[in-house]
């Protein structure tokens, strides 16, 4: 498969561009500053380019299978989130190419509360995360709102961190995994392939799915 990555040198998007090359895709790691190409992306055809902007977005993604936002904004910058998804979205129309969009468990319910969102429950987002988990809810409404363009949305548990690549985890849709301890986590190395994942074998098309362990 061809394989854009917008947000390649970011620590998800890097592991990204890493899970999709070691099964022999073509990937373009996309960056809007080139001199932030590092190791992890050594292999990819590196191509500059802006998420936030839908002509950028659909001239990288011509002529590809997938497109994937793995993008974040800076802290203050946190309604640049839903903008940025507005833009890849009507890119990737303009393109026709699927868009893979990773985002986050703001947007999920919490098990047993009813319809409680992670953005909205102290137990998992503390105070100094509120403002990028509620801009994670909007860019989910974003693709929600959306009428055109083929979307997945994968939001990870409540902990993403860099860790190992096992292969193993469950999947879900819109309720947050957690394990029998209460614990919600994955590796960005883990949920880099349960993206590639859907990438090969699309099964959440204009939906969003989660992964933990």
């Amino acid at each position: 498969m061809r394989i854009t990555v917008f947000g390649a040198a970011g620590n998800m998007g890097s592991r990204i561009v890493a899970e999709a090359l070691s099964r022999g895709h073509e990937v373009s790691a996309v960056l809007r500053d080139p001199t932030r190409s590092h190791e992890l992306l050594a292999a990819a055809t590196i191509r500059v380019g802006d998420a936030a902007n839908a002509e950028s977005v659909a001239e990288l993604s011509a002529g590809q299978d997938v497109v994937i936002g793995a993008t974040r904004p800076a802290p203050g910058n946190e309604g640049e989130h839903a903008m940025t998804a507005k833009a890849l979205l009507a890119g990737v129309t303009q393109a026709g190419v699927r868009l893979l969009l990773v985002g986050g468990a703001g947007g999920l319910s919490v098990p047993g509360t009813a319809g409680t969102l992670v953005a909205d429950d102290p137990n998992f987002v503390p105070p100094a995360w509120r403002d990028i988990a509620r801009a994670c809810v909007d860019q989910f409404e974003a693709c929600r709102a959306d009428t055109q363009a083929d979307w997945t949305y994968l939001s990870p548990p409540a902990l993403l961190a860099p860790g190992e690549r096992s292969g193993h985890f469950r999947l879900g849709g819109d309720e947050l995994l957690v394990d029998g301890e209460g614990n919600s986590a994955i590796s960005m190395e883990d949920l880099a392939v349960a993206l590639i994942d859907e990438a090969e074998r699309p099964r959440h098309r204009r939906a969003r799915f989660t992964a933990a362990y």
